[in-house]
């Protein structure tokens, strides 16, 4: 009787689970890269090691990254990057939280490709900001994978660039993202 009731609730439990999850989406190795034309010279930077959420139900969506995991083809710009512009041991993670506002929301249950705009707050360097973007939302047997392209001004976010390299950084940014997410289980 009593592995009988241990039973059902493990099977109660994984049932509640199932259900709980249903229309969410996931991945840890979603990409972000970001470009910084200065005048001297094009930066480039890329992190594939990006957690994002989607929940399709509600639309909301939440991105977060690592800053120690943008990879630089010169290791000096990682290290002046992570030292001296994020100073990623006193800000190690950069998020965004929003919800795609777009009406009605893509229906990640049949193949196809939805443009969205999504709006929510973004938090780079310990400054949190109010973004709105656009970004595409496609479905495929594969999975849903989610991208964007969008610019963002280092000054909004308390990124000094040194006098000494103001030639070489702009100070507007392009952001993009792409991440194929899978149903979280």
């Amino acid at each position: 009787m009593k592995h009988k009731k241990e039973l059902m609730l493990a099977l109660l439990l994984m049932l509640a689970g199932s259900a709980f999850s249903q229309g969410k989406y996931f991945t840890r190795a979603g990409q972000i890269s970001f470009t910084s034309k200065g005048v001297l010279e094009t930066i480039r930077a890329e992190n594939k090691t990006v957690t994002c959420v989607l929940d399709a139900q509600s639309g909301l969506l939440q991105f977060s990254v690592i800053m120690r995991g943008f990879e630089f083809k010169k290791a000096l710009m990682q290290e002046h990057f992570n030292e001296n512009y994020v100073e990623s041991d006193k800000f190690p993670n950069a998020d965004f939280k929003g919800q795609i506002t777009s009406t009605p929301l893509p229906d990640l249950t049949n193949d196809g490709r939805y443009p969205v705009k999504v709006k929510g707050k973004m938090t780079i360097h310990g400054i949190t900001q109010d973004v709105t973007v656009d970004g595409t939302i496609t479905v495929k047997q594969q999975g849903v994978q989610a991208q964007s392209t969008f610019n963002i001004l280092l000054s909004d976010y308390k990124v000094k660039i040194p006098s000494l390299v103001k030639n070489n950084l702009s100070n507007t940014v392009n952001i993009a993202v792409v991440c194929s997410l899978q149903p979280l289980q």
